[in-house]
């Protein structure tokens, strides 16, 4: 069991690097593939509204896909679909085509996002103590490595397929060799695909209202990563007056960080548990918020976003595991429904800031991330341990941060 647990991690592992690399080659081209298509400003915020609102539908119609089939085929197929999605965006010449790639794209992220985490939160259960963060990990290196080539595609003016092609061609066969050994819950254990409220003779809306904690910090945390993605740039070069050169250099120092963070978040929950890790994280989140509303200058700016990387890139992991410890027999359906309020968050954290800047001062509008990651704080409580434990012997009972028993993920 445990070399069949070790090739499921790798093979996870590797999809979670390959959805970094696959969406940052997106993102960070949105000039190119503007001006590729022709798509005018005013029209370009729809395009991207689009994918996270269909990825959301994806994520539902996940929850409902996962009671029939296991999470792992709908990763086994949903990843193709988003790297071929991907080269469509780079092969297309009209508009229309735009729009079919985007919203291909939008969908199978939604499953690919859902099934993704079903099943890491299934691995760690299996696994008995906390390897969430590290998934993400490889998510954020996906994302540097992905950003990196976009911009070696930027330097060299190649075109978008001509970019996309070399890393489709590659991503796409280790991603479906790799599918081969994936670890879905009820292998070792069972993750339980039965509604969210199977078992526990309640309600809908109190299965809602113990979930909602958690989807409050999920859509805070990506309100501050939205915040960070979008604004980082114009906030150094705009308000702290930066060269455009320099300006370029807090998203990356970011991902770093967060790249960082999660590598080592893992053993900080081991050692004092999810609670202390997730506090910590708001609490240096919001004060680097802080730092950069108040910062004189454009390194005291880029110093405030590398601690919201720092203390922002624990709380979306944790999000999910907590998720599957609030619902053990039915984690699946928790994580897709939970996951949904990632794309709220980045829906609603880009807009607000560039409202509030617009009508206030991007100085202001950089305290409502810092207050919201800080109001994560208060739901801390809901990330804590069930009162049952491994008992392994390699961590301490009171900071297993997984796990109500052997019955559940």
């Amino acid at each position: 069991m445990t070399d069949v647990l070790r090739r499921g991690r790798a093979s996870l592992a590797f999809s979670f690097f390959a959805q970094g690399v696959a969406f940052a080659l997106l993102v960070t081209r949105i000039p190119a593939v503007q001006d590729r298509y022709g798509v005018s400003d005013a029209l370009l915020p729809a395009f991207l509204a689009a994918v996270p609102v269909l990825a959301g539908v994806g994520s539902v119609t996940t929850e409902r896909l996962v009671r029939r089939i296991p999470p792992s085929r709908v990763l086994r197929w949903s990843q193709p679909v988003v790297l071929l999605a991907l080269l469509g965006v780079g092969l297309g010449e009209r508009m229309a085509e735009l729009g079919i790639s985007l919203a291909v794209f939008g969908l199978a992220v939604g499953a690919l996002d859902a099934s993704m985490n079903m099943l890491g939160v299934s691995l760690q259960r299996a696994y008995r103590r906390s390897i969430m963060l590290s998934f993400h990990a490889a998510y954020s290196l996906g994302g540097i490595v992905g950003a990196s080539l976009a911009w070696v595609g930027a330097h060299w003016h190649l075109t978008l397929w001509v970019s996309y092609l070399p890393v489709v061609a590659v991503l796409l066969p280790v991603a479906l060799v790799g599918s081969r050994w994936y670890v879905d819950g009820d292998a070792h254990g069972g993750s339980g695909a039965a509604p969210v409220d199977a078992g526990r003779g309640g309600e809908e809306g109190l299965v809602f209202r113990m979930l909602l904690p958690l989807c409050l910090v999920m859509t805070f945390a990506y309100i501050g990563d939205s915040t960070v993605s979008n604004w980082s740039a114009k906030y150094l070069q705009d308000v702290l007056g930066s060269s455009e050169q320099l300006a370029t250099v807090p998203y990356n120092v970011y991902m770093v960080t967060t790249l960082l963070g999660r590598a080592i978040g893992d053993f900080g929950v081991r050692r004092f548990g999810a609670v202390v890790v997730v506090r910590l994280g708001a609490t240096v989140a919001a004060l680097g918020f802080g730092v950069v509303a108040l910062a004189p200058g454009a390194w005291a700016g880029m110093g405030g976003f590398t601690l919201v990387g720092l203390g922002l890139c624990v709380l979306v992991p944790q999000t999910f595991a907590a998720a599957g410890r609030l619902f053990p027999g039915a984690s699946d359906a928790a994580v897709a429904r939970l996951n949904v309020f990632n794309y709220v968050g980045f829906l609603v954290g880009s807009p607000l800031v560039g409202a509030l800047g617009d009508a206030w001062s991007y100085r202001g509008a950089m305290a409502v991330p810092m207050v919201l990651v800080l109001v994560t704080s208060v739901y801390a409580r809901s990330f804590a341990p069930s009162p049952d434990r491994y008992g392994g012997g390699h961590e301490r009972p009171r900071t297993a941060d997984v796990g109500r028993g052997s019955n559940g993920l």
